[in-house]
């Protein structure tokens, strides 16, 4: 039997591509039109069984360059892969494994991660009992960038670690805890706001119909409440942006927030030249 061949990457063609959820299509203006490019670059989200979010934030432009590919992905939990899964995730050669759930969703739904021979970091971004969060996802964003700002703190510090990269990222949808560590990130790297959003939105394309059967187990697993597991169906890009704009009122900027929580100047820098592939000689400036 063949080996598990991971899909090759090509550059974003901005088109849409055919069969795409129609919620890149209700989001207009500026945003919307991001999100059939990006959407557009084969590679990008990777149909790996068991899984319904994973994706690769490669190919994004960033301060000087653009992001390189296979180096930071983001995922919904992995505890429904199984052997093929697993070695093809293990073509990536991951290091880490960053899980950002609670305790509680680790031990119903364990992780994977052991069996890619990455490390796996346990680093909850949500405290207490979920099923005491706000119904609003609104509401849980703010908790989370207000009140858990050093256990963000400290999952950028891991992706900013000498061997830390390549990395994954994943919650249980991948798409709220996940998404504010990995706009963040973003933010530092300096992609575009709109990407970000763009970027965040595109998980309300891959949570449609045809997953909620997922995140009905995923409700059976975590113990959430039926108004959180209705909110995870949702990726509104405004949710977002208030977060980033949350981040910057506190701090300055997205790397004065991280670095009021903890992490140092200098893991920004390693983050930044391990994630940014500059662009070749005499190819002259990176579009922004």
């Amino acid at each position: 039997m063949p080996a598990a061949r991971w899909p090759a990457v090509r550059s974003c063609d901005c088109q849409h591509q055919p069969g795409r959820s129609a919620i890149l299509m209700q989001i207009s203006g500026e945003i919307g039109q991001v999100m059939q490019a990006i959407a557009a670059a084969q590679g990008r989200h990777i149909a790996l069984p068991g899984t319904f979010n994973l994706r690769d934030v490669g190919g994004y432009p960033a301060s000087g360059g653009t992001l390189r590919w296979r180096t930071l992905l983001r995922s919904d939990a992995l505890h429904r892969i199984g052997a093929g899964g697993i070695e093809l995730l293990g073509g990536v050669r991951l290091r880490t494994v960053l899980d950002l759930r609670t305790p509680i969703e680790a031990e119903i739904a364990p992780c994977v991660g052991d069996g890619l021979g990455a490390r796996v970091v346990h680093l909850s971004i949500l405290d207490g009992d979920l099923q005491e969060l706000p119904a609003e996802l609104d509401a849980i964003y703010r908790h989370m960038i207000e009140e858990r700002g050093d256990a963000i703190g400290a999952a950028i510090r891991q992706l900013c670690a000498a061997d830390g990269l390549p990395a994954l990222v994943h919650c249980s949808a991948g798409k709220d805890r996940t998404g504010i560590v990995i706009a963040l990130a973003l933010a530092a790297l300096g992609v575009p706001d709109e990407i970000i959003a763009a970027d965040y939105a595109l998980s309300g394309s891959f949570l449609d119909p045809e997953t909620t059967a997922a995140i009905g187990q995923l409700k059976a697993s975590s113990g959430l409440g039926d108004q959180l597991t209705a909110g995870l169906l949702g990726s509104p890009p405004e949710l977002i942006l208030d977060v980033l704009a949350r981040a910057r009122a506190a701090a300055g900027s997205a790397d004065g927030y991280l670095l009021s929580h903890g992490v140092r100047p200098g893991e920004l820098a390693v983050l930044r030249a391990a994630m940014i592939e500059q662009p070749a000689a005499g190819a002259g400036p990176v579009a922004r």
